[in-house]
């Protein structure tokens, strides 16, 4: 009797990280219904996401800024949102399916900017909780 081999247990962060961000954004920012999807299992799939890759949490915060200020588009479009190559071509990969959705909902620019502030501030409790520099 051969036996199927059982995976080996995955943690909550793995899973989180094979969460779609652009999809969460897509629907989120336009659908109120899929709003609390993109603020809960999105933020910390963001998070989890950005902080594997080191990005500090001021460099999330910052982009929040210049969407609030300039818009999403206009963030998709920086050379360099993120000190890192990685991560800057994930941030805009996720600010550009989020900007193509903008206009359709009045309230998209400023939910996309606290949406990333949300980011920030999670990435800086999983630093803290693991003592790395915030």
């Amino acid at each position: 009797m051969s036996s199927t081999p059982t995976p080996p247990p995955r943690t909550d962060d793995q899973l989180l990280a094979e969460t779609d961000v652009a999809a969460l954004l897509r629907y989120g920012l336009t659908r109120p219904e899929f709003r609390t999807a993109l603020f809960g299992d999105g933020v910390i799939a963001a998070a989890v996401t950005l902080d594997r890759l080191g990005v500090l949490p001021r460099s999330v915060a910052y982009v929040g800024k210049i969407v609030r200020a300039g818009g999403i588009r206009y963030a998709a479009e920086l050379s360099e949102p993120l000190p890192s190559p990685e991560a800057s071509a994930l941030l805009r990969a996720w600010l550009e399916e989020a900007g193509q959705v903008a206009g359709d909902a009045p309230d998209a620019e400023k939910a996309a900017a606290r949406w990333l502030h949300a980011v920030a501030e999670l990435i800086g409790m999983r630093r803290s909780t693991r003592g790395a520099d915030v």
